[in-house]
């Protein structure tokens, strides 16, 4: 669904204050120390993270289910990681068992209608002891902006910026839990990211309001 918008997105997640000052610096923390790790990035946009985790000494293999974003992707980190297109919704085919130390789904699996699918396949080709750090939308986030009852499982469609049509699913906390365990694994830690220092001069609105109640909600998962 980001094909027809992933310029637009690139540039706006490059600085955006939910992307750049929230969910990347969250995750990254929650990656840790990646140097000497192979790390596979699923759905990895325009590789902003693949970039970074690059320079943090990983080795990185990354996908995406949009051939604009892998084209960018790409062109950000050049011949240093493989990058192709693929998508969540189908089996990893090309990955074999047991291939990675970590895997990361940036603000990803909200998105993904088959997610039982998709967890199973990254659970498949993590190591045994491997981690998946996955981040979404925070389910009371949804529930107070969006209504209806908390315990809803529904697919919300809507406009964000001024033109970019998307799809994600809303869900309550413990069926994200669920779909976790289901899947075999571990929740390792949980993190309701707390907005970045930087982003105080750069966004100060926004800033403000995620210092009260979250924006997105972040998990570090381990292969049991």
């Amino acid at each position: 669904m980001y094909e027809s918008f992933a310029a637009e997105f690139e540039a706006h997640a490059r600085d955006g204050a939910y992307n750049a000052h929230y969910d990347r610096p969250a995750l990254l923390e929650l990656l840790g120390d990646v140097a000497g790790l192979d790390v596979l990035d699923a759905g990895c946009g325009p590789g902003l993270y693949a970039e970074e985790l690059l320079a943090r000494g990983a080795a990185v293999t990354a996908f995406d289910a949009s051939p604009e974003m892998v084209k960018l992707a790409r062109r950000r980190v050049g011949s240093r990681a493989e990058v192709r297109t693929w998508d969540l919704e189908r089996p990893l085919a090309w990955l074999p068992d047991a291939a990675y130390d970590v895997a990361l789904m940036a603000l990803v699996l909200h998105h993904v209608e088959d997610r039982p699918l998709a967890l199973a396949e990254l659970h498949r080709v993590l190591r045994p002891g491997g981690r998946l750090v996955v981040s979404t939308s925070h389910p009371t986030t949804d529930w107070l902006l969006k209504g209806g009852g908390y315990f809803d499982r529904v697919p919300i469609e809507e406009t964000w910026q001024t033109s970019w049509a998307v799809r994600y699913w809303r869900q309550p906390l413990e069926a994200w839990c669920e779909e976790f365990a289901d899947a075999g694994f571990l929740i390792e830690r949980l993190v309701e990211p707390r907005p970045a220092p930087t982003m105080a001069a750069r966004h100060p609105e926004v800033h403000q309001a995620l210092e009260r109640a979250p924006g997105f909600i972040a998990f570090r998962l381990v292969k049991a």
